[in-house]
């Protein structure tokens, strides 16, 4: 058995490697920072790490190509940020690297690796949305239309594969706030208590090797959810509003 995860640094990416570690996964560990990683890899019993920016077309391609023969079955796509502020004011570059990460790089290796994981009727996918996936998000707008791809994308390859009676299984991981770095990147914080990623990373995969297709570990974001379904969209979105604006005092 043998995983590659994106993001691993920090985070829910970091605990996800811990955790499939522990379950006796060799692992590829990947994102930007070689001392992280380093550090990381020493403490796990089987694991390599490889350094790419994502939000480059060329380094997911090159990621493939470096793998694709590695007997990789467990593919996790966690790498991704956020940004807040008024769509207008927002810094492009930063937005379009985003959606580079957030959506292209997702793209790019769920679809690479899916082949290879169809091909010998075996393999999980965990892509790693938000619940933002399932709303419009005022004040971090480009944030949550990224994971609203992710999420969509997910459900819908999700469907061909269970069409298809296919043992390969895609999921999707939606939590809400999660005690990451995630807000010192974006610029806000969150006013309410959030997850550990430890406690999230072990229900994440938990769920996915039992082929949930959409994992919420949070009750209260599954209500959240749920009772969304009711409410007209315009009151989602001075709700949602709110909730952005807040992070910012």
């Amino acid at each position: 058995m043998k995983a590659l995860v994106t993001g691993a640094s920090s985070g829910i990416g970091k605990d996800i490697a811990i955790y499939l570690d522990s379950l006796g996964y060799d692992l590829v560990l990947v994102a930007r920072s070689e001392d992280k990683l380093k550090e990381i890899c020493k403490n796990l019993k089987k694991a390599e790490y490889y350094i790419c920016d994502l939000s480059k077309r060329e380094e997911c391609f090159a990621l493939y190509e470096k793998y694709k023969n590695a007997d990789i079955d467990f593919l996790v796509n966690n790498a991704g940020y956020g940004l807040f502020g008024y769509f207008d004011e927002t810094d492009m570059q930063k937005e379009l690297d985003m959606i580079d990460l957030n959506v292209t790089a997702v793209h790019i290796l769920t679809k690479l690796f899916l082949k290879d994981f169809v091909k010998n009727d075996k393999g999980y996918i965990l892509n790693v949305a938000s619940s933002a996936g399932f709303l419009a998000g005022p004040y971090l707008s480009t944030y949550y239309a990224t994971k609203n791809y992710v999420l969509k994308l997910t459900m819908a390859i999700n469907e061909e594969l269970r069409k298809r009676r296919s043992n390969v299984s895609v999921s999707a991981l939606c939590p809400g706030p999660v005690d990451t770095n995630f807000n010192n990147v974006a610029g806000g914080h969150f006013n309410t208590k959030s997850l550990t990623s430890k406690y999230v990373a072990k229900y994440a995969i938990d769920k996915t090797l039992k082929k949930k297709m959409i994992i919420i570990p949070s009750l209260k974001i599954k209500l959240g959810v749920f009772f969304s379904r009711f409410l007209p969209y315009r009151l989602l979105l001075k709700i949602v509003y709110r909730i952005q604006v807040n992070k910012q005092k």
